[in-house]
């Protein structure tokens, strides 16, 4: 049933809305971030739908409680309880903003399937792109800022997704932030003003990457993510990002072994890091390469991040150790120690989270009185737009357009499918 969503919606938008279907694309989400890895989930209905079970209707107004029992759906609500051995696919009697479907009180426009992923549930949202937009630029920056910001903010959200919309996306970081029908009205009037509008090279989609801040210097490509350097990501000076200033501050012994009481059985338990915001980050780094048991963080014996810097003064390679104890399921509970000499920077600024150590743009290191110290600027990998410049090139009077030729220089604007 994983490809029922886009074949069924895709037959039911060409013979209720063929003029629709015709001029806009479809993309296909799957929601993660609001949703996570759930046994339940919660539904609404505004408005009429219909499912591919011809036994199934789902009333409007009634609150339905979702849950998967023997790998069969279990859908109760209105006094009654409904059993499906595949996925739920909900379809619009029409599509407009009339019809919504909210899961755990968050709605959506267009059709919803529920479908088993990993023993968990996962909805996954179907819509015209330019809708889609109307819920990802507000929640990829502030729908406050100024019009012009929000315009270019749209352009490069629209351009990447007519560059991924044949696969299958979710709602994160990992593609783009949406938030479903949530809607704001400057943010909806930037998508609706630039309508069908993209950035292009040489009548190709390029790939309109952002970052929160540069601070104060932009980045090329091949710098990031290997490759070849693209002209259209120079490294060059931006005077309108506002460089974010950032400060790290991480202490070198989290748990004191001297003053562990082995004696006490409940010992395990009350082992807790200093810096526990950055140690459960490394935790789950260490966990997800494969570091067996249950872990403690005791100590980072040594932090350096090295003085090799790229053509964008960026920090390149950087030296990490972690001492810790892993409980086993048996309750043996083991001492290790971890090394990493010589790395990529980004290996340490995966492991410390990247909502701390914000970016490679690093300015100082420094270690005392037993606390490691790190400053930088910017938030994010650098290349492309800096979103928080746009807003500043916005204020300073200066158009959409203008804003993604400092950012994206040489490009073009044009419609998705322009030869």
């Amino acid at each position: 049933m994983r490809y029922l969503l886009p074949l069924f919606i895709s037959l039911f938008f060409i013979f209720t809305n063929p003029a629709m279907s015709q001029a806009e694309e479809m993309v296909t989400v799957k929601l993660v971030n609001y949703v996570g890895n759930a046994s339940e989930l919660y539904l609404h209905i505004n408005g009429t739908y219909f499912t591919t079970d011809p036994t199934l209707f789902l009333q409007e107004g009634v609150n339905y409680h979702i849950t998967v029992k023997d790998g069969k759906f279990l859908i109760e609500g209105g006094g009654n309880t409904y059993e499906l051995t595949s996925s739920l696919v909900l379809v619009p009697e029409h599509y407009d903003t009339s019809h919504y479907v909210k899961v755990n009180n968050r709605p959506y426009l267009g059709a919803m399937e529920i479908r088993l992923e990993n023993n968990h549930l996962r909805p996954v949202n179907q819509l015209p792109i330019e809708d889609y937009l109307k819920g990802v630029v507000p929640f990829e920056v502030s729908p406050s800022w100024n019009l012009e910001s929000l315009k270019a903010q749209t352009l490069a959200a629209r351009t990447y997704t007519y560059a991924h919309y044949k696969k299958e996306m979710d709602d994160t970081t990992h593609f783009q932030v949406y938030g479903g029908f949530d809607w704001y009205a400057n943010s909806t009037k930037a998508v609706e003003e630039t309508q069908g509008e993209v950035i292009s090279y040489n009548n190709q989609l390029i790939e309109a990457f952002y970052s929160s801040s540069n601070g104060g210097i932009t980045e090329n490509n091949a710098n990031v993510w290997g490759g070849s350097p693209l002209s259209f990501f120079p490294i060059k000076k931006d005077p309108y990002d506002p460089i974010n200033p950032w400060e790290i501050s991480l202490q070198k012994t989290q748990i004191d072994m001297n003053k562990i009481n082995w004696e006490n059985p409940h010992v395990w338990d009350l082992l807790e890091e200093k810096d526990t915001q950055i140690t459960t980050n490394m935790k789950n780094w260490l966990t997800n390469k494969g570091y067996s048991g249950e872990i403690k963080i005791l100590s980072i014996p040594h932090l350096e991040i090295a003085n090799q810097r790229n053509a964008s003064n960026r920090s390149v390679k950087g030296s990490i150790e972690i001492e810790y104890l892993a409980r086993l399921l048996e309750g043996t509970i083991l001492y290790h120690k971890v090394s990493l000499h010589d790395v990529p920077v980004s290996t340490i600024r995966s492991m410390i989270g990247g909502t701390r150590f914000k970016s490679f743009l690093t300015n100082s290191m420094e270690y005392r009185n037993d606390t490691y110290t790190l400053k930088g600027k910017g938030y994010g990998h650098g290349v492309g737009m800096s979103q928080w410049g746009a807003y500043m090139m916005g204020l300073k009077g200066k158009s959409y357009k203008e804003i993604l030729q400092f950012y994206f220089p040489g490009t073009k604007i044009t419609s998705p499918f322009s030869k």
